[in-house]
């Protein structure tokens, strides 16, 4: 392959103009896509269309409904929201409310359906109507109303009865990504709105719609903050290592033309961006510039020997040729390797900087060479420097202490190593955001005041049509929601049996006697045709009881809870429903939060499969590359062990690992095999071209590449870091391990990699032939 190297550096040398003009107009049509590049802000994103537990979910929404909610929470500065000023208040964010898009109802204290019976009729009337002319007697009553009345405390009312909701339901028009913004945009302005005209009150706004806007906020914000961050750390970086304004112009900009050209493919293809992939730029950045800094500095050490600068182009063509196609090939399998991932924003994030890898190889070694050959590079502007980390001393350290280090290394190792069964598989998607999201605030605010946040929801089948309404069916599911309501951080349960419930005992005159299912099948019949006859616009059954009335939707919402937490949750749940429920009703739970608590397990285990595909793919490139079986082996070693490290630190100081780190093995062994690529392939080729011995050939290697490996890690674990500036965790604790793994590499790559080649490679006159 070397060969190819020196063919390909004359032939760039020689034809440079003709490259740099031809790829000037490739780069202008490919970043043109950039313009068609959209942001998704879907949470659903992150689940695939083969997801069991996704196809449940949808399956539960296509049978009742999916809509979208918007919640005002309104909290009084002091006292309660029994006042004629606050009732009023809520009174117009209640009418207000309808005004905003795709507006389907609106619920709140103010307009809770307060039904009783008028003879035969049966009439819905609001709990609140005129607040402006209430009595204070009227106030009174309608606070021990609401306030002992189950389907409203910790619903839409706190216990105190200081904090209340205003909840908007919306059905947004499919294919519409538009329509969300639109929504919130709406709601915070009428938020700030109700705020100036009642400064008395506090308002707060979350629910799906704001969640949905928050992630694509989240994405928008990374771009905006931390792409350019990661430009100016990088270039800094580069320039500071290289101390060469024309190098360091070279390398950055031939990297910004990788990263230009990838995402605006991605455009081209119309893929929308979303809170994962979104750091796909910054990626390409950060890895584009390690083989551009390969060739600088070895291109340099060639000046500096006396080469000419198109002399010096091709002899570091040639020489780093191999290892820069070895790394590219290695990296492109990490990052294509999470398309195995069950999350489809990985996929993407891994496709998209497969794309940048792939790009940046071509212009490294065409672009990137023509440029320094015209470039006015001269000798005397490289003199001989003091370098940051002298590797010919570290190289003679490392050779001295070669059994101590190996022992030590592998000590540390295992010490790490402790904090592997610590590690548990854990996530809540609502942690995602910091409290810079006002969303996240607001939400903490609700849960404080009147709890609630995850859901598991059943469709419990009553095995008939009709069948809803049957004694039987209603008594055990009246059983089941009692049994859920003693259960730890069950906040509330909603069933449409507790509205059957209800209106027995409305129609007996508010007697609680008759709060209890009717005896008969055809009186709850009624009841139910009755209320849906009497219901206003927007709040029918349908999102309870299915067409033809054989199944109804049975929903438990819980405290904010831990991924584990949630399934054990489940779990209890299905277990009394197999012990004391009909088989038609026996089902599992499903659920948006269900969805994202299975999620990290079901990516955890696809990303097993992706890494020990992926070092199958890089164990037989390698095997190829060195011609070693053995070798290929030792080479797995220090690029199995950073990781290892990294989360068995994870475990000892975290604990969690969620879905954000469940792709960080495959996708950081596929950056860190780089600098372990450069480091073999320059001490095999001392081995058998020079017929150096172990200890001279790790030498060598230290004086070849040593520095460019510490400057590109460097660079890397830079760009990493940026990321944990992310105020989006996921972001965040994926920038912080890959750091915390490419740091360990580059120990493991000084002190491991030639401790271990030292030890096993005793035959010098076999691999000097």
């Amino acid at each position: 392959m070397t060969w190819i190297g020196g063919y390909l550096g004359r032939w760039v040398v020689r034809y440079r103009w003709w490259i740099i003009l031809l790829t000037i107009p490739a780069v202008c049509i490919t970043a043109a896509g950039l313009s068609r590049l959209t942001i998704s802000n879907n949470t659903r994103v992150f689940f695939g269309q083969r997801n069991p537990d996704y196809q449940a979910l949808k399956a539960l929404e296509e049978t009742y409904s999916r809509t979208h909610g918007l919640v005002f929470i309104v909290a009084p500065i002091q006292g309660t929201i029994f006042t004629r000023e606050a009732l009023t208040a809520i009174s117009e964010l209640t009418g207000a409310a309808w005004t905003i898009p795709y507006s389907l109802s609106v619920s709140s204290i103010v307009n809770f359906p307060r039904i009783r019976a008028d003879g035969d009729d049966l009439i819905v009337e609001d709990l609140v109507s005129e607040p402006a002319s209430l009595t204070d007697t009227q106030i009174r009553h309608i606070e021990q109303t609401a306030l002992s009345e189950p389907a409203i405390v910790r619903t839409i009312l706190s216990p105190d009865g200081c904090v209340t909701t205003v909840y908007v339901n919306l059905i947004l028009p499919p294919g519409r990504p538009k329509a969300v913004p639109e929504v919130a945009s709406c709601a915070y302005a009428m938020a700030d709105e109700f705020c100036a005209r009642h400064p008395h009150i506090n308002i707060y706004l979350t629910g799906s719609v704001v969640i949905d806007q928050a992630f694509a906020d989240a994405s928008t914000g990374d771009l905006r903050r931390l792409f350019p961050a990661a430009f100016i750390v990088m270039t800094t970086l580069v320039g500071i290592a290289l101390q060469s304004f024309y190098g360091t112009v070279a390398a950055i900009s031939v990297t910004l033309f990788s990263m230009a050209m990838a995402v605006g493919l991605t455009g081209w293809l119309g893929v929308p961006l979303n809170a994962v992939s979104v750091g796909a730029p910054g990626l390409i950045l950060t890895l584009a510039v390690a083989d551009n800094v390969h060739i600088l500095t070895t291109m340099f050490h060639l000046i500096r020997q006396g080469r000419t600068r198109h002399e010096a182009v091709a002899e570091s063509l040639r020489i780093n040729f191999k290892a820069i196609f070895l790394a590219s090939v290695t990296t492109i399998i990490g990052f294509l390797s999470m398309n195995f991932s069950e999350s489809p924003p990985f996929r993407d994030l891994g496709n998209i900087v497969g794309m940048g890898v792939t790009i940046d190889f071509l212009n490294s070694i065409l672009l990137l060479p023509a440029l320094l050959a015209v470039l006015p590079i001269s000798p005397s502007d490289h003199r001989e420097k003091a370098p940051w980390v002298d590797h010919n001393r570290l190289a003679g350290f490392v050779i001295r202490r070669r059994g101590v280090l190996l022992w030590v290394v592998l000590a540390i190792v295992a010490v790490a190593g402790v904090g592997i069964p610590r590690i548990e598989l854990d996530d809540n998607f609502l942690t995602y955001f910091d409290d810079t999201f006002e969303f996240r605030r607001a939400t903490d605010f609700l849960m404080r005041h009147i709890g609630g946040w995850d859901a598991i929801e059943y469709s419990l089948s009553s095995g008939q049509s009709g069948g809803i309404t049957d004694p039987c069916y209603m008594e055990t599911v009246d059983r089941f929601a009692q049994w859920c309501r003693r259960q730890p951080k069950v906040v509330r349960v909603y069933t449409v049996v507790d509205t059957i419930k209800r209106l027995h005992r409305d129609m007996h005159g508010g007697d609680e006697d008759y709060y209890r299912i009717p005896d008969r099948r055809d009186l709850a019949a009624q009841y139910l045709l009755f209320l849906e006859l009497s219901l206003p616009q927007g709040r029918d059954l349908n999102s309870q009881i299915d067409v033809d009335k054989s199944s109804t939707r049975f929903t438990v919402i819980l405290e904010s809870m831990s991924a584990k937490e949630l399934c054990g949750t489940e779990d209890a749940f299905h277990q009394w429903l197999q012990a004391n429920a009909p088989g038609p009703m026996v089902t599992r739970g499903t659920g948006l939060s269900l969805v994202w608590a299975r999620i990290t397990q079901r990516n955890i285990r696809a990303m097993l499969w992706a890494s020990f595909t992926e070092i199958l793919l890089i164990s037989g490139i390698m095997i190829f590359a060195i011609r070693s079986l053995k070798f290929t082996v030792i080479f797995l070693i220090p690029n199995l062990v950073p990781a290892f490290m990294a989360f068995g630190l994870w475990g000892l100081t975290k604990g969690r690992v969620g879905l954000a780190l469940s792709v960080v093995v495959a996708m950081t062994l596929g950056i860190i095999v780089d600098d372990t690529i450069h480091f073999f392939v320059t001490y095999f080729r001392a081995r058998r071209e020079e017929g150096m011995n172990p200890e001279r050939a790790v030498r060598h290697a230290f004086e070849t590449v040593g520095s460019a490996i510490g400057i590109t890690t460097l660079v890397l674990a830079s760009g990493f870091l940026v990321m944990t500036l992310s105020h989006y965790k996921m972001s965040s604790e994926m920038g912080l391990m890959c750091t915390m793994v490419i740091g360990l590499a580059l120990a493991v790559e000084y002190f491991l990699s030639p401790t271990l080649l030292m030890k096993t490679d005793r035959k010098p006159d076999k691999l000097a032939k």
